[in-house]
């Protein structure tokens, strides 16, 4: 089984125009997203998808392979992610690897992630028999209890009122989760073969909610900016 890790990062972007090649402590987030990749054990190949000659330029300078530019239709705004994780599968195949292998999905917004995120959720992908791994954070608001809705006469009500699981206590309501960007792992096979992400059987890992931060906006990349910050302290006192 080979692991082939894919850097994600499309050249437009609405709610931060340029944002993977904006640059955080330095480095470009698709940068980051190939420097934590190249040094996961067992991946053989860092491979960038992007529409982008500019984002291909930056990912090769930190070590990914740009086999191809994506066409145009997998890179819009409303163009499905998920098409272009088959489209860097089918090219992988093509080319000889096998249904089996692993692939590593980085989105580029995700700079702050560290590589025992990843380690963890291609360890989990091995033992868990799922079809995918994802990453995930515990959520900040949860639909049984503090999520509302309005309705057409203007006023609201809990998302899941109308259901017979209602909460009146935070500590009564299930607890869920908010998907991360950090990591996905899958095959390639099932990629090729699946509709989408929860085609088939699906776990996670949790990573803290400072590492799960995903750039879209401004205020995004102001709070990531803060966050790495605070990690190069740290890390600079040790």
């Amino acid at each position: 089984m080979t692991i082939w890790a894919g850097v994600f990062a499309r050249g437009g972007s609405k709610g931060l125009p340029g944002k993977n090649l904006k640059e955080l402590g330095g480095v470009p987030l698709v940068g980051h997203a190939v420097k934590v990749a190249i040094d996961i054990p067992g991946v053989k190949q860092v491979l960038c998808s992007t529409d982008s000659p500019e984002i291909a330029a930056a990912a090769e300078r930190y070590g990914a392979h740009v086999p191809f530019l994506r066409p145009a239709e997998l890179a819009g705004d409303t163009s499905p992610e998920w098409l272009s994780w088959q489209h860097l599968a089918s090219y992988l195949v093509k080319s000889g690897a096998s249904d089996d292998d692993l692939l590593v999905s980085l989105p580029a917004t995700s700079p702050l992630r560290k590589s025992s995120d990843i380690v963890s959720a291609i360890e989990k992908h091995t033992t868990s028999g799922a079809d995918v791994v994802v990453s995930y954070t515990a959520a900040q608001r949860s639909p049984w209890f503090n999520m509302v809705s309005q309705g057409s006469d203007g006023f609201l009500q809990t998302v899941l009122e109308l259901s017979d699981q209602v909460f009146s206590r935070r500590q009564d309501a299930p607890e869920v989760y908010d998907l991360a960007t950090v990591v996905y792992v899958t095959s390639l096979g099932f990629v090729l073969s699946a509709r989408h992400l929860f085609d088939g059987n699906v776990a996670g890992v949790e990573v803290p909610s400072e590492r799960a931060i995903d750039i879209d906006t401004q205020l995004d990349f102001d709070i990531a900016e803060f966050l790495y910050s605070r990690q190069r302290r740290k890390a600079q006192a040790y």
